[in-house]
């Protein structure tokens, strides 16, 4: 170059071969950063895709698979919530009385009041209890764990050694002996056989004792003449 020593000449050279190296490099690492950036995007752009095809908490909550005890206690009838509830049975008229016991099992139980007594089921917390309408009175089942049994006691009633406490309904005679068939049917174990009690006395009924499958026992009682339900007189 004219006006410029070759030393000098030298080292622009060796600075412009140096700045080239610098650049040659600053531009390979755009590029990688670039490309870099370009595969994050995708990811993150496919990672979106792949979020936005997951149902939302709502949907999730709403399709997620029910626990089996919520579609035993549901038996078939249609969603409902706090504000909406499923057709139910009647109460009893006058003052229903209410009854919570023990059970082992909730489905034993549910097959034992609902299919074989013909109770209507009402409320139910899964895995917790289970109401039934027995004739518009409200029984609670309550699960208290696998190994209950009811204890067993007995009292001697005109001849038959009776199991206390025990629970069930005054029916009229036709209805009495239409559960006796349904019993029967269904190859009940009867503690006390049906049989004609106090004959000829104002106590004058029909009864029958059996259990449920935690060994609650229950008895149904048709009087003779049901005026006399209460009647005083000393049983002899």
């Amino acid at each position: 170059l004219p006006g410029y020593h070759l030393s000098c000449w030298k080292c622009c050279v060796k600075h412009m071969l140096r700045a080239l190296v610098l650049c040659a490099l600053l531009q390979g690492a755009l590029s990688f950063s670039a490309g870099f950036s370009g595969k994050e995007g995708l990811a993150k752009k496919t990672a979106q895709l792949q979020l936005s095809k997951l149902p939302t908490l709502r949907e999730g909550r709403a399709n997620k698979s029910r626990h089996p005890c919520t579609v035993l206690c549901s038996h078939n009838a249609p969603e409902t919530t706090t504000q909406e509830a499923a057709p139910s049975a009647k109460p009893a008229p006058g003052k229903p009385f209410h009854l919570a016991f023990p059970v082992h099992d909730l489905d034993e139980a549910r097959n034992f009041y609902g299919n074989i007594l013909g109770c209507e089921e009402g409320r139910c917390a899964p895995g917790k209890w289970i109401d039934f309408a027995l004739s518009g009175h409200q029984i609670v089942c309550h699960w208290v764990g696998k190994d209950y049994r009811a204890p067993e006691y007995y009292n001697p009633v005109d001849g038959d050694e009776v199991p206390v406490p025990h629970f069930g309904l005054c029916l009229d005679v036709d209805s009495w002996h239409d559960l006796r068939k349904r019993l029967e049917a269904a190859n009940a174990e009867f503690v006390v056989k049906p049989t004609l009690r106090f004959k000829g006395a104002p106590g004058e009924q029909w009864t029958m004792f059996f259990k449920d499958p935690s060994n609650n026992a229950l008895e149904f009682k048709a009087m003779a003449n049901p005026e006399n339900l209460f009647a005083r007189y000393d049983v002899l």
